[in-house]
């Protein structure tokens, strides 16, 4: 092939360090942008929290800040305070007579609408699990966070059991096999198999152990199955107390798939019960834990910190930052008056590099403020009768249009309703949760999928226990009040309810 060379002009957008920043904390939920302040401020000895002024009235001085703050989304002008205050960088500048070169001049908007798909991943914190005892925590080291609470509460009670210590190492290899709803996993014969060559024990004292487990607080941990966790918890009780134990027992004995398929007409024949005692009954064991670890390894607690407040004022819908997920900051005017112009030192030029990068970090927190408003102002116009109404009001709503409306990217307006909480008078609710798709109405308008969910749901409600509404009943109730909606539909939308079908919702009373 021969050689030549050819001329061509094109243009291409080169991703800077500051705007790939700039872009970066646009997408970081709040408690993650406040562990990267927390990181940038060991870092960077230009930049300094600010301190808040002494105020002798704590409420008044949060009250005046929360004025500041408002802002009117009917059109009234009032004053825009970000969440983050940005002192006046430019003027400090020239106060200080710091030199600042070509690359140092910072533009007015940071451009972070941009089509650029990052592959930033938030990292997740661990949280380390404590034992008095060195076996205990030895043997919690592969355990989950969630299931680990429930597995040191039980080594807590085996530690004060008297056995030996085959039936302890027994026991903690049956432990190991519990998961985090308390229920054993591994089979006895698997247990047994893994113990034999080192312990030489028969199959029956594995059994014998796991029988001394099953008697541990929480009732029915280390059952193989419901029915035997169900069984386990009913052993608390006494029919002289509790006279539809013995038909409890023999239903969940014999019959347990017919009350999980709510076949009542059956459960009555089989055990020769009427309709009140078999209500009786069915709530007697209602009364039982299916999961009786669940309430013990409880997953830690995902707080959610919200972005913006709505709030109703006078009639009118206002939106304002929440000036406290994140501490003002500012640049250290102290080290900002050591920069020398024109000297060339190592020190001097560390300065001036920590400086611009202050500078820019500060600026790419008010870009993503100023964004974020703009994204919430937008999401609130639009959901006005969500706030007035609830979720039968909520208006079909599509990333496209905010983008449209605001001249930016899909990706930016995806970016910024990600991991970011509104905080109204209906609840907190995060940004993407005010989009969703749309069906079509008689009178040829739309309706929103999640106003579709919340009459679903209504309707579900407001049932005959005895006679629920099946999926083909529910989608010709909508019908008639002018949503065309199919029954597959309506059992898609349940089904993300997690509403179970109708012949699981049936109940005698």
């Amino acid at each position: 092939m021969k050689q030549s060379l050819q001329l061509r002009i094109g243009q291409s957008l080169t991703m800077t360090p500051q705007l790939q920043q700039a872009i970066r904390l646009l997408q970081l939920s709040t408690l993650e942008l406040q562990t990267e302040i927390q990181e940038v401020l060991e870092s960077n000895p230009m930049l300094e929290i600010e301190e808040e002024s002494a105020s002798s009235d704590p409420l008044e001085d949060s009250k005046q800040k929360t004025d500041d703050k408002n802002i009117d989304i009917n059109g009234n002008d009032q004053e825009n305070v970000d969440g983050i205050e940005i002192t006046d960088l430019q003027s400090d500048a020239a106060a200080q007579d710091v030199d600042m070169n070509s690359q140092d001049n910072m533009p007015d908007e940071l451009p972070v609408d941009s089509q650029w798909d990052d592959v930033y991943e938030p990292s997740l914190s661990t949280t380390a699990l404590s034992g008095d005892d060195d076996k205990a925590r030895e043997f919690l080291e592969n355990q989950s966070s969630s299931s680990g609470k429930l597995i040191e509460h039980l080594l807590d009670q085996l530690l004060v059991t008297n056995m030996s210590d085959i039936d302890r190492a027994i026991a903690l290899a049956i432990i190991d096999g519990i998961d985090e709803d308390g229920y054993l996993q591994e089979s006895i014969e698997d247990i047994h198999s893994g113990l034999v060559d080192e312990l030489e024990i028969e199959l029956d004292e594995v059994e014998a152990v796991l029988h001394l487990i099953q008697h541990f607080d929480p009732l029915g941990i280390a059952a193989r199955d419901l029915k035997e966790c169900l069984m386990l918890q009913m052993e608390q009780f006494s029919t002289e107390e509790y006279p539809v134990l013995k038909k409890a027992r023999q239903i969940i004995k014999d019959h347990l798939d017919l009350l999980g398929n709510h076949d009542y007409a059956k459960l009555k024949r089989y055990n020769r019960i009427n309709d009140d005692e078999l209500a009786g009954i069915i709530r007697f064991i209602q009364a039982l834990n299916p999961k009786p670890g669940g309430n013990i390894s409880q997953s830690s607690t995902q707080y959610v910190v919200p972005d913006v407040f709505v709030t109703k004022v006078e009639g009118r819908w206002n939106v304002r930052l929440n000036g406290e997920t994140a501490p003002k900051l500012r640049i250290n005017p102290t080290y900002a008056s050591y920069i020398q112009r024109g000297k060339q030192s190592d020190d001097n030029t560390f300065m001036k590099n920590n400086m611009q990068e202050a500078r820019w970090f500060i600026k790419s927190l008010q870009s993503r403020n100023e964004t974020l408003m703009r994204v919430a102002t937008s999401i609130v116009e639009h959901q006005r009768t969500f706030l007035d109404y609830g979720e039968e009001g909520m208006k079909p709503l599509v990333l496209r249009e905010i983008a449209e409306e605001l001249e930016l990217h899909e990706s930016t307006i995806s970016r910024v309703t990600t991991q970011k909480y509104m905080h109204t008078p209906k609840g907190v609710f995060e940004f993407k949760y005010f989009f969703s798709s749309h069906v079509g109405t008689s009178d040829g308008g739309e309706c929103s999928a999640t106003a579709i969910r919340a009459m679903i749901k209504k309707l579900i409600e407001g049932e005959e226990p005895r006679k629920p509404l099946s999926d083909n009943k529910i989608a010709n109730l909508l019908v008639d009040q002018g949503i065309n909606v199919a029954r597959r539909t309506v059992a898609k939308y349940r089904e993300a309810m997690m509403i179970p079908p109708s012949n699981e919702r049936k109940r005698l009373a």
